[in-house]
C-alpha cells in the first residue's frame, strides 16, 4: 500500500508530485477520510510507504493517528516505510512513527553540500540532514534510507563524491541516487529554458552516475536496481513489490493502484478527493484494464530495472508467456548495443552501459 501525503512546507524547484501547503485543519480532514478508507479495506498489506509531499510535515499526533489506523491492516512482518525531511523531524515525530510500528524511514536529504541544497531550493541543511539520520538512529530506527540529487547545474564530479562519502559515513542501510531530471511544469524546466540555468550534460551525468556504481558497493552498499543501493538484508522490500509488478493499493489524491490487472488513478486535487469520499463516491476518476500481454511486457519493463534481471523461467511462471517467444526479435539488438547480457541460467540483465540507458531499454520491453 502506497499513501500518499500532500503536504509540503515549500516547494522544491525541482519536484512535479502534487503538494500543497500544510495546514492542520486540512490535514485532520484528509487524515479522516483516509482513515475512513482504511477501515472499510479488506486487505492485509506486507509493505507499507506513507509518501508524499512530506509525511513528517504532519503533526506527531496525527502520525499516530494514521499509523494507528494502517496497523490494523498490516501483515505481521510488514515493512512500514515513512518519507521524513530533516526539516520537519523532531523526536516526538520520531517516537510516534516508532510505536506505530514504522520500522524504516527514507529522508530526503538530497546532498550533504550546503550550497547544493540552497540551489535545489531545499528547507535544510546539511547539518540537520545528518542530524535527523542520526536522531532516527539513536532512537531505534535501524533501517534508513536516504536520498542524493546528482547532476545539478554548477555541480562538479568532485562535488559528487563528497556527497558520496558523507553518506557512508552515516548509519544507513539504503541509499537511492537519482540524476536531477527536469519535469515539464516546473520552476526548474522554466529556469533551464530561460537560460537562468544550465544543466549537466548526458556524458557529465553518466561519470556521477558511474562514481555511485564504483564507490558505493567498495563501501556495503550493494547496486540491485538502476538508482538503488542497500546494504545486505536491507532492499527495499516495498519497491521491489512494484519491480516485480505485482498488486498494491493507493490512497490518496493522484495515487494510482494496481489490482487484478485492473490500474486506477485517484482524483488529482485534495479538494477533489476530499469532495468524493465526503459523497460516498469512488476516488477513482480513471482506469485500464491491462491485456495478459500488457501486463507481462509491463513486468518485463521494470524487472529488467533490477541488477538480478529478468529469469525466463520466473517470467512464464508469473506472466504466462513465454520470454523468447514474446522478444525474440528485441534481444539480439540490445545484445549488440551492448544494454543488456545474458550471463546464462536462462536470465537476462543490464550491462553496465545498459544502467546508464535503463529507460530506454524498459521502452523497448515495454
Amino acid at each position: 500500500m502506497y499513501i500518499h501525503i500532500p503536504f509540503c512546507r515549500k516547494k522544491c524547484l525541482y519536484c512535479d508530485f502534487y503538494s500543497i501547503a500544510y495546514d492542520p485543519v486540512l490535514a485532520d480532514r484528509y487524515l479522516s477520510a483516509v482513515c475512513r478508507r482504511l477501515e472499510a479495506c479488506e486487505y492485509s498489506f506486507k509493505t507499507v510507504f506513507i509518501g508524499g509531499g512530506t509525511p513528517s510535515m504532519l503533526s506527531a499526533g496525527q502520525l499516530r493517528l494514521l499509523t494507528g489506523a494502517i496497523d490494523k491492516k498490516r501483515a505481521a512482518s510488514c515493512e512500514f516505510t515513512v518519507e521524513v525531511n530533516p526539516d520537519s523531524l523532531d523526536s516526538d515525530k520520531i517516537g510516534s512513527m516508532r510505536d506505530g510500528g514504522v520500522d524504516r524511514f527514507s529522508v530526503g536529504a538530497q546532498s550533504f553540500n550546503d550550497s547544493k541544497l540552497a540551489r535545489l531550493g531545499r528547507a535544510h541543511d546539511a547539518a540537520a540532514a545528518r542530524a535527523a539520520i542520526i536522531s532516527a538512529y539513536r532512537r531505534g530506527v535501524k533501517n534508513i534510507s536516504c536520498d542524493l540529487i546528482f547532476g545539478v547545474w554548477d555541480e562538479t564530479l568532485r562535488d559528487w563524491k563528497k556527497d558520496l562519502r558523507a553518506a557512508v559515513l552515516l548509519p544507513l542501510k539504503h541509499i537511492s541516487a537519482y540524476a536531477l531530471t527536469c519535469e515539464a511544469g516546473t520552476p526548474l524546466c522554466r529556469m533551464r529554458d530561460s537560460g537562468a540555468v544550465v544543466l549537466p550534460g548526458g556524458e557529465s551525468q553518466a561519470k556521477m552516475y558511474s562514481a555511485a556504481l564504483d564507490f558505493l558497493p567498495r563501501h556495503g552498499f550493494k547496486h540491485y536496481e538502476v538508482s538503488n543501493f542497500a546494504r545486505t538484508g536491507f532492499l527495499c522490500r516495498h519497491n521491489l513489490e512494484y519491480w516485480d509488478n505485482h498488486s498494491y493499493l493507493g490512497l490518496g489524491p493522484g495515487a494510482v493502484s494496481y489490482l487484478n490487472g485492473v490500474r486506477t488513478r485517484n482524483a488529482a486535487r485534495l479538494c477533489d478527493y476530499l469532495k468524493r469520499i465526503r459523497n460516498n463516491k469512488d476516488a477513482v476518476v480513471w482506469k485500464e484494464r491491462l491485456s495478459p500481454e500488457r501486463r507481462a511486457r509491463e513486468t518485463a519493463a521494470f524487472k529488467i530495472r533490477t541488477a538480478a534481471g529478468i529469469d525466463r523461467a520466473w517470467f512464464k511462471k508469473n506472466t504466462g508467456f513465454d520470454f523468447g517467444a514474446l522478444y525474440g526479435d528485441k534481444i539480439p539488438s540490445l545484445i549488440k548495443k551492448g544494454l543488456v547480457k545474458s550471463p546464462g541460467g536462462g536470465v537476462l540483465a543490464l550491462t553496465r552501459k545498459g544502467f546508464l540507458f535503463g529507460d530506454e531499454v524498459s521502452r523497448e520491453l515495454v
